[in-house]
């Protein structure tokens, strides 16, 4: 029985006549840029994000750009972040001119490793990018004290993580900012290119909503440089229909991965393959990501075999070819290499069936016998 790693339609059900309600009424208004849906997009996600301040931008990609901006992060400067992670998280931090710093990860949790941060710190470090990767936020504990200790700026990269927490505190609310996406294949997706900033500074969520719209205050007079960073009105408010049974989402999600530990364990798999590590909070998974032997012949043997997954990532930063110029050392990342040998993600998604999981535990089990 083929499974798919994701099936956005299955979804489209739960919200289908709330949402092309409000499509149809954003096409009849005119009004496709900023206005009242944005407004009440941004409010809604700020309270769920439990933030004060939750500006809208156009992926999660310009959310991060944006933030370094908004912190005139630039040529000269340096930011730490992990070398594991998807390519915007340092994609970013070279587009401002700045020079990426690496560290490696946890293999538990696949979160920068904290314990890395404070001997990469020199003069010209100016702010930490940790990312909250597969769902799970990092130990932003560990890093807040390092950041505080040396009077450094912290942005949150929770592309993956919204709604998830630590100690009770919603990721996105540690740092200076939080950054996420609404691409279509995140837990809370638009239908379309989308993005979140949020922040508890209101001098900051100023001017990042300046940034997002080329830096402009008044009409056409500019203070300096921004982008077009914007959400537009449509997007807007399809995430507003979609947020509210984002929690109900994160639930299916979570008693999916219930079921997947309890079946690999019945079928004596821990050992073949290694499980993601819960931390203390609410790990949302937007991804189900196991460690595996023989992890590029299992991928090839799912693949035959019609079952969806995906190597999230086959590359760290310091191994790909245009990042070459920063002279990093493989052998600094040895955590970091063992994961992108072995690292294999498999369906997660909440519309899934438990004969679904079944025949996925199944496969993988016929693999290794």
């Amino acid at each position: 029985m083929p499974v798919p790693i994701l099936d956005t339609k299955r979804q489209y059900s739960d919200y289908q006549e709330e949402v092309e309600r409000e499509i149809i009424e954003v096409a009849r208004s005119g009004w496709y840029i900023g206005g009242p849906k944005l407004a009440s997009f941004e409010e809604n996600v700020g309270k769920y994000c439990e933030s004060k301040f939750a500006i809208g931008v156009s992926s999660g990609t310009d959310a991060l750009l944006a933030a370094l901006m908004a912190l005139d992060i630039k040529a000269g400067d340096e930011v730490i972040t992990t070398t594991f992670s998807f390519f915007a998280t340092i994609g970013v931090i070279a587009r401002v001119g700045a020079t990426p710093v690496l560290c490696d990860i946890d293999i538990e949790t696949f979160n920068i490793d904290p314990a890395q941060i404070e001997a990469k710190i020199t003069e010209k470090t100016k702010a930490i990018i940790p990312v909250h990767l597969y769902g799970q936020c990092a130990d932003m504990d560990e890093i807040m004290k390092i950041a505080k200790k040396h009077n450094l700026y912290v942005i949150e990269d929770g592309a993956q993580a919204i709604g998830s927490k630590r100690f009770g505190t919603v990721c996105g609310n540690f740092g200076d900012f939080g950054c996420f996406s609404f691409y279509p294949t995140k837990n809370l997706g638009a239908m379309g290119e989308g993005g979140l900033v949020t922040t508890n500074n209101e001098e900051l969520a100023h001017k990042m909503g300046l940034i997002r719209n080329h830096g402009m205050e008044p009409k056409y007079y500019h203070k300096f440089i921004g982008g077009n960073f914007r959400l537009d009105a449509m997007q807007a408010a399809v995430l507003d229909v979609k947020l509210k049974y984002l929690d109900k989402w994160t639930e299916g999600r979570q008693k999916n991965a219930a079921l997947y530990r309890k079946l690999f364990a019945e079928k004596n798999l821990i050992g073949k393959i290694a499980l993601p590590v819960e931390k203390e909070g609410r790990h949302i998974y937007n991804q189900f990501t196991l460690l595996c032997e023989k992890r590029d012949e299992l991928f090839k043997f799912m693949q035959e075999n019609k079952i969806g997954c995906d190597m999230y990532y086959p590359l760290s930063f310091h191994e790909q070819e245009c990042f070459q110029y920063l002279g990093c050392n493989k052998e600094e990342f040895p955590v970091a290499n063992k994961a992108t040998q072995e690292c294999l993600s498999i369906p997660i998604f909440p519309e899934l069936t438990e004969e679904e999981i079944v025949e996925v535990v199944e496969t993988i089990a016929k693999f290794y016998s």
